[in-house]
């Protein structure tokens, strides 16, 4: 099959949000005898989960050693390892990988470099070896039609402050509620157009990438997201591909020892909320406490997936007596949990989360109607889309972005037990013939391959 001759880097950025859909459809494309080269720093490599051993022989995990740069904290190689003002430097050290990645194209030209939004120095690389470039989009469409044209992203010309980005803009041209929220604009303004320490913002990046890449490849589907896929192709006058939703295949480990898991099995169907805001959010400790508060309160079952803030100590992570009282409520699991098994499992029946774009994809492949917190990034785009899809609900917010354990308590009551959430739980339910469907799947990165001979890709010989 001519498909086998074919080459690939991947180059996400250095985020496990970012890394995960990279080494998702890395498994794919391997799955069809593309050989995949994909580059990350070795502390990020050796954090990846494992790749299945039919696939090992055409996926490549090639190590570049992250410089060392003034800011930046000794062995922290991801987001994930940072606090929010960090990651500025992260960027820099970043910068600094386009001269061994350069060195390492020049080693072994693949056939297609796929780069995330961070790289604006790719484009003088690729063109160095006459090697063609595409965009991966991790985001949803909807957030990729909101950021706009490259020439906006750049200048911010046509939505010169913070308020612009809490309405949706005049490039959309149907009725939509993907926005910013008022508290969080002038955030998302600021990642957009004003430059951090390393001299660049995040909006001038991401136009680098946009306007050198051949074509768009999108974790999403016109099934859920069509009408968001058309806005992007007007805007940009591209090849915007789909790839498919990307979701991840639970290993169906054992359980049996887990007591976690045993408390689930002695659970109703559908009864339990799955509660969990990721690594990448910091959650304060002022705001553990509120959530957990609010949990309490909604009386429902629920398991928790809470991470540790730095310098805080454990016996102060949750409210005196929380533990005692929610004893027969719930489980609170400090650290790493294996959510999606977590996700599977036929106890849950709704999720609170920070609207991350994975967990949503997750989640909705179960059929779980969604509870939304965002918190940073494109999470408040997110649940706005969720929202208007009629397959979540988002929590209400103070004026100044907080929130109260009244509101948790009564989200997530409304989503999973009361008679006004039936249809958001029905809508939900309805997802899983998107979200959870292999014949798309296949058929997307079929397309996919095929765009590649159609677009006359050259061919390695290996």
């Amino acid at each position: 099959m001519a498909s086998k001759e074919y080459h690939i880097l991947m180059f996400p950025w250095l985020a496990f949000g970012h890394m995960i859909p990279f080494l998702e459809l890395s498994k794919r494309l391997a799955a069809k005898g593309v050989l995949i080269s994909y580059v990350s720093t070795p502390k990020n490599l050796e954090r990846l989960p494992p790749i299945p051993s039919d696939l090992q022989p055409r996926i490549n995990l090639v190590e570049i050693p992250l410089p060392r740069v003034e800011g930046l904290p000794q062995g922290c190689e991801a987001t994930v390892d940072l606090q929010d003002d960090q990651i500025q430097f992260l960027k820099i050290a970043y910068d600094l990988l386009a001269q061994p990645l350069g060195n390492l194209i020049q080693k072994g030209v693949p056939d297609l470099i796929i780069v995330d939004f961070a790289p604006d120095w790719i484009p003088e690389i690729g063109a160095k070896y006459g090697v063609p470039r595409a965009f991966f989009s991790v985001y949803t469409a909807a957030s990729m039609a909101f950021a706009g044209p490259p020439e906006e992203l750049k200048t911010g010309n046509r939505r010169p402050s913070p308020q612009h980005f809490t309405v949706p803009p005049d490039w959309i041209p149907f009725p939509t509620l993907v926005a910013a929220r008022p508290d969080y604009a002038s955030s998302m303004w600021g990642l957009t157009h004003t430059p951090d320490a390393s001299g660049v913002s995040g909006g001038h990046r991401l136009a680098k990438v946009l306007e050198d890449s051949s074509f768009f490849l999108f974790r999403s589907c016109e099934e859920f997201e069509g009408e968001y896929l058309s806005v992007v192709r007007g805007i940009h006058r591209k090849p915007v591909l789909p790839i498919g939703l990307l979701p991840p295949v639970p290993e169906d480990p054992s359980h049996e020892a887990d007591s976690n898991f045993k408390w689930l099995d002695g659970q109703k169907p559908k009864s339990v909320v799955f509660v969990g805001f990721g690594s990448e959010y910091k959650m304060p400790i002022q705001q553990i406490h509120e959530l957990a508060f609010g949990i309490e309160l909604s009386r429902l079952p629920f398991v928790w997936i809470l991470r540790k803030p730095q310098h805080v100590h454990s016996s102060e992570l949750l409210p005196p007596g929380f533990a005692d009282r929610t004893l027969s409520q719930g489980i609170v699991i400090q650290g790493w949990a294996p959510q999606l098994e977590i996700l599977s499992h036929s106890a849950i029946g709704a999720c609170l989360f920070h609207s991350g774009w994975g967990t949503i994809v997750e989640s909705l492949s179960f059929g779980h109607p969604l509870i939304l917190l965002p918190m940073i990034v494109d999470q408040g785009l997110n649940a706005k889309l969720l929202v208007e899809k009629e397959a979540g609900y988002e929590v209400p917010r103070n004026e100044d972005g907080s929130f109260s354990r009244e509101t948790i308590a009564r989200s997530m009551r409304l989503v999973l037990v009361a008679a006004e959430g039936e249809t958001l739980r029905s809508k939900a339910a309805e997802m899983t013939r998107i979200f959870n469907n292999p014949e798309s799947e296949e058929r997307y990165i079929n397309k996919f391959m095929e765009h590649l001979e159609k677009d006359g890709i050259s061919k390695s010989k290996v």
